[in-house]
């Protein structure tokens, strides 16, 4: 059982009462300041497992996931609104302070994919897209450059100021799609998808999380290929965990967790729904590229 006497918990620990007692999570000074702070932290090299934290932790890291999801949809709002405000906005996308974690990641995905995936997609859906999709704009931009991107977003407004990000692009205005739905409202449509790419804060929690994924194991095609951006370690206190185990109908063909500057592990399951169920594993399945 992990404890507060953990020197890495109570690092966190101390961030996450400095994190909880602001006001706002709106970018400031104070909240760029804390949330570097918490990142770096939870980034240093650390075997720590997450699942083991005592009951007191595990509340405080289930209330720092939202407090950081919340703080990270408003820095995409700003930035997505800043971008905006230029004539071609792909051309400034690196005035977002993690646009280089979103290329290293988006690198990463690709890789991991056509190891799995001999035959690039033609239609991809990105799952809780935001009003900064980085992940579909750097795909699309650079390594999948012929593929449809169907964007899903609850946020009507996220979606609206996403929309103006690649109005000047004459190339991914055409290949950029917007939904503002509830994926759990999508059904018959997943099965047009040969990728599918889940957010990682689209389920804050676990349960959440597995509903959204059994959803998608109902009505994605057979063959098809599910990414789910998940997190190891201390990662963990910034990200909810998927566990292989939790992705019931999909055969689980690799999980990778980073070691450097990226913050989300990547899992990569393709659908296969006569598979058995999946039994939990002690020690998670690790195979990069």
């Amino acid at each position: 059982m992990v404890s507060l006497e953990n020197p890495l918990v109570q690092k966190v620990c101390n961030l996450y009462e400095k994190i909880s007692s602001l006001e706002s999570l709106k970018p400031s000074k104070d909240v760029d300041m804390l949330l570097t702070h918490l990142v770096a932290t939870c980034t240093s090299p650390n075997p720590i497992d997450v699942t083991k934290l005592c009951t007191r932790i595990q509340e405080i890291r289930a209330n720092l996931i939202k407090l950081c999801g919340e703080a990270e949809g408003h820095l995409e709002s700003h930035f997505s609104s800043i971008l905006g405000s230029f004539e071609k906005p792909l051309d400034h996308l690196s005035l977002f302070p993690y646009y280089n974690n979103y290329l290293h990641l988006s690198q990463l995905e690709f890789n991991i994919l056509s190891k799995h995936c001999p035959n690039l997609p033609t239609k991809v859906a990105f799952v809780g897209s935001g009003p900064l999709p980085l992940t579909s704009i750097v795909l699309a931009s650079f390594h999948l450059t012929s593929t449809y991107f169907h964007n899903y977003d609850v946020d009507p407004s996220a979606n609206s100021m996403a929309s103006k990000l690649v109005a000047s692009d004459p190339d991914l205005l055409k290949r950029m799609v917007f939904h503002t739905t509830n994926i759990m409202d999508v059904t018959d449509e997943l099965k047009e998808f040969e990728v599918v790419f889940l957010a990682a804060l689209v389920g804050i929690d676990r349960e959440e999380k597995v509903r959204v994924i059994d959803h998608l194991a109902k009505y994605m095609a057979p063959g098809a290929t599910l990414v789910v951006r998940s997190a190891h370690g201390a990662r963990a206190f910034l990200y909810p965990i998927v566990d292989p185990c939790d992705l019931q109908g999909f055969e689980v063909l690799s999980v990778f967790h980073p070691t450097d500057d990226v913050i989300n592990s990547v899992v990569i399951a393709r659908m296969h729904p006569t598979l058995q169920p999946i039994q939990c594993l002690q020690q998670p399945l690790l195979s990069p590229f």
